[in-house]
């Protein structure tokens, strides 16, 4: 097995290589060391953006919903790259953990509403799923919705919601069906974070 890169690989490591370079310079200061509750949005945003302005900001993505389409080994590459100029992270919740949901799951509507802006940075999206007394433990999550005509009214709480300060929605655990065992009877709602009672 040859494990060697090609040519092909090594030009692409060296134009990650000069775009990192070139947009190091570009970021807050705040990025750099150990994160912080202080960081702003705009300053947790501010690498996103300008992987989003190279077309670069979901490698992971398929090419048909505004990924890169790269294969594993460019991926590879690249956050090899990134690890080794000590760039940031960037914010998983919409990118890494919404997004391929969607892509996969979603409905054309949900894609076309969602997808473009979790790209693009304008929606930031953060996680609800531990609650008060239960942490990893989401078959006892207890926060309940009800469907009245087209929406969900929802009860109840959610807690370490990392970066909540800043989301404009929460892709949430909720139980819609109390009459079956712990394990089911959970559903996975996108919620506006203006919404009323948030």
């Amino acid at each position: 097995m040859d494990l060697s890169f090609s040519p092909e690989d090594e030009a692409f490591r060296a134009e990650v290589r000069a775009f990192v370079a070139e947009s190091k310079p570009k970021l807050p200061r705040s990025l750099s060391g150990p994160e912080t509750v202080t960081r702003t949005r705009d300053e947790y945003m501010a690498w996103h953006k300008l992987l989003y302005g190279k077309g670069w900001v979901a490698p992971h993505w398929p090419k048909e919903y505004g990924g890169t389409g790269w294969g594993v080994t460019r991926r590879y590459i690249f956050n090899e790259e990134c690890a080794r100029a000590e760039m940031p992270p960037l914010v998983a919740f919409g990118l890494n953990m919404l997004g391929p949901v969607l892509y996969t799951f979603g409905s054309e509507a949900q894609k076309k509403r969602f997808l473009p802006r979790i790209l693009s940075g304008e929606d930031w999206w953060c996680q609800g799923y531990s609650e008060p007394g239960s942490g990893s433990d989401l078959a006892s999550l207890r926060l309940r919705a009800v469907r009245e005509g087209d929406h969900y009214i929802v009860n109840g709480q959610k807690t370490w919601t990392t970066l909540a300060q800043y989301a404009d929605w929460i892709f949430c655990l909720v139980r819609t069906d109390p009459g079956v065992k712990q394990q089911e009877g959970i559903s996975f709602l996108l919620i506006d974070m203006k919404s009323p009672g948030i």
